[in-house]
């Protein structure tokens, strides 16, 4: 459960990554805080929410079993574990 809530995490700060590396581009000072006014602030984490977002939608749309599907789940078969899967 970690590495879904990592990636969600992680796709949220790519607008702040960015905007870092233009800053560092730019040589405008990536820890001044002139060079992080609120409104861009703002606009970044809107951009953050969409992607969040949109990533979300996407993965409950295209990851899982498709629909009408049964489940088999996991079993011992003449002494050997069978691993579950999907009908």
């Amino acid at each position: 459960m970690i590495r879904p809530v990592l990636t969600e995490i992680g796709i949220f700060l790519i607008p702040f990554a960015i905007y870092a590396i233009y800053l560092l581009g730019s040589r405008s000072g990536v820890f001044r805080q002139s060079s992080w006014p609120l409104h861009v602030l703002g606009k970044l984490a809107l951009g953050a929410l969409i992607l969040t977002i949109v990533s979300l939608l996407l993965l409950a749309h295209y990851s899982g079993a498709p629909p009408n599907s049964t489940y088999v789940p996991a079993h011992i078969e003449n002494g050997r574990l069978v691993p579950g899967y999907e009908k």
